[in-house]
């Protein structure tokens, strides 16, 4: 928990009344984002992402699996966020375990939509090879390096950068003589097909503060927060997600205020993502 001054709150909120942060940025700015990818080698795909002082990294790794029973034309794709104790004290121990679970459960409805798959941001039936048989389950676990606030939307551009970055083996698949034989299937240690993220959207979260909200805020600023809204969206500016958190109600007049913004503010947000991810891919050949 940020330890703030009753001076300090004043100026800070005064700030953001004023449109005028702390660190210099209007309500409405992200701070400078840095991106690496194929930082973990044993990964199919990886990334580490900096916004401002925030750092996490996520990794891809696909195994062979079976589709579900309840849905046989689509894959699986699990999200697990760890909190590294030493990004910050409150970390260690439960409050790291249950940062965590919100962290996952988060990104899952923001990327993954419903249980059934349905409204999901990862095009769930690319990962299938043969329906009801052969399908890519995908593992997404993100780390926490350090913390400054805007942790969700970090992780999901890590994630959307790793998945840019994953390449998925190419799969030869011989069906058995009968329907219910599983099929043999060859895996190519040579040929790899990589994954299109051109649907995967970023997570923009618009955190209130007084009368005013901002994007991605740092820790001071959301230890003055009385609730935020994380809002996903595509390169379309299609919303995929939406999560609150916070114990203050919302008047839908604002919500729909803070999800107009969200939508604008994505589309540069992706511009951006998408030029470091290209800049750290040539980087990495």
């Amino acid at each position: 928990m940020v330890g703030l001054s009753e001076g300090e709150k004043q100026f800070l909120r005064g700030g953001i009344e004023q449109n005028l942060r702390a660190d210099g940025r209007t309500r409405n700015q992200f701070r400078p984002i840095c991106v690496e990818t194929g930082v973990i080698p044993q990964a199919n795909g990886s990334s580490r992402v900096r916004l401002g002082a925030t750092e996490v990294i996520a990794s891809i790794k696909a195994e062979l699996g079976k589709p579900s029973i309840l849905h046989p034309d689509k894959g699986k794709v699990s999200i697990f966020v760890d909190c590294s104790p030493t990004a910050a004290p409150i970390y260690e121990g439960k409050g790291g375990e249950e940062l965590s679970m919100e962290l996952s459960v988060a990104l899952e409805r923001c990327l993954l939509g419903g249980k059934s798959g349905a409204g999901a941001a990862i095009d769930l039936s690319s990962l299938v090879l043969v329906e009801g048989k052969v399908c890519w389950d995908l593992y997404v676990d993100a780390l926490v390096v350090s913390s400054d606030g805007n942790l969700l939307d970090s992780l999901a551009a890590a994630i959307k950068a790793a998945l840019s970055n994953t390449g998925l083996p190419k799969v030869n698949v011989v069906l058995g003589a009968s329907p219910e034989e599983q099929p043999e299937v060859d895996v190519s240690d040579e040929e790899f097909l990589q994954f299109d993220t051109s649907a995967v959207p970023v997570i923009v979260t618009l955190t209130k503060v007084g009368k005013q909200y901002i994007v991605d805020a740092t820790s001071e600023e959301e230890s003055q927060m009385s609730s935020a809204v994380s809002v996903s969206v595509n390169r379309n500016s299609q919303i995929c997600g939406l999560t609150k958190r916070g114990g203050a109600g919302l008047d839908p007049s604002v919500i729909h205020d803070m999800v107009s913004v969200a939508k604008y503010v994505s589309q540069e947000f992706i511009s951006v993502l998408d030029s470091e991810v290209a800049a750290a891919e040539a980087s990495e050949e």
